[in-house]
């Protein structure tokens, strides 16, 4: 008892040193990646300066953020609360935070079955690393359990507590990406088109039973509030989606919440090479063509 006591300090000091001073190859445990790939930095930080409520809240993964243009929504304030590999734990956690603040009249879920099917932590570094961190951070990485998760959150106080990030500013352009961030959370890619349209060995969705768990909170949280929720299956690749035998059990759970639910690859046909920009992202004609159709189904 005499050495944890000890030992526990020398940890927390030992994080902080380890990740401020080493380079990240020699930090395998500790993933802080302030203003990573996907934009969260700039997002977060826009959320935190808006002064009213808006008319429509996206929610999910980078399919959303990729998915929902606020410019092809004219007359109507949106906000993309997107991340990458959202899943529903971490959905949870950004709804505790901002939702509130929001105040949306109309929220659009993107659920995307691989959310429910994997454990979270590569969204959960990535939230620890560009926002802040309170109590509803350690509750994440205790229900995630995972080294990297603890050491990264460890590492971010650290650097909350001390400002070591204070003077960060993340570029809207991003090359090396073809990203461009535009206000309101979207995340545009220059225009690129999918060219590996090869067969898919079949597979199918295997469910997690902590994250149905967390939408199904979530679900509760936003009928709470008696704001109006739709859930959407973005598009993705017909080769993508066909390589999966047991998409009808995903509907199924859908539909199982009472709320309206839109799976679009059975309600619209696009084309895997034109479309995309990868197997399940759609490219910027693609967003086009979805967020129309979208707006049909919600009329």
């Amino acid at each position: 008892m005499l050495f944890v006591v000890f030992a526990i300090p020398v940890y927390l000091v030992s994080v902080l040193l380890w990740g401020w001073r080493f380079p990240q190859s020699f930090k395998p445990n500790i993933k802080y990646v302030k203003g990573g790939y996907g934009y969260t930095f700039s997002r977060l930080k826009e959320i935190k300066q808006l002064d009213k409520g808006v008319d429509i809240l996206f929610l999910g993964s980078s399919h959303a953020y990729r998915g929902f243009d606020p410019r092809n929504f004219p007359g109507m304030k949106t906000f993309n609360l997107g991340s990458n590999s959202q899943t529903p734990i971490q959905t949870d956690l950004l709804l505790q935070r901002y939702l509130d603040k929001v105040t949306p009249k109309m929220i659009i879920y993107e659920v995307f079955p691989n959310g429910f099917c994997i454990d979270g932590v590569e969204s959960a570094l990535d939230i620890i690393s560009n926002d802040k961190n309170d109590i509803g951070s350690v509750i994440m990485a205790f229900k995630i359990n995972d080294i990297p998760t603890y050491n990264t959150l460890i590492y971010s106080s650290w650097c909350e507590a001390l400002h070591l990030y204070n003077s960060f500013s993340e570029p809207v352009r991003k090359q090396k990406f073809n990203d461009t961030y535009i206000r309101g959370g979207y995340v545009e890619k220059d225009l690129q088109q999918f060219s590996d349209t090869c067969c898919e060995p079949a597979k199918q969705w295997e469910f997690r039973r902590e994250q149905i768990k967390a939408f199904e909170k979530t679900v509760t949280r936003i009928k709470t509030k008696k704001i109006e929720l739709v859930l959407v299956y973005a598009p993705v690749t017909s080769s993508f989606y066909h390589s999966y035998i047991n998409n009808q059990a995903f509907d199924s759970l859908m539909n199982t919440y009472n709320v309206s639910y839109y799976n679009f690859n059975e309600l619209m046909h696009l084309n895997d090479s034109l479309d995309f920009y990868d197997k399940h992202h759609l490219n910027r004609d693609g967003v086009a063509a979805f967020n129309k159709e979208l707006k049909h189904h919600l009329k």
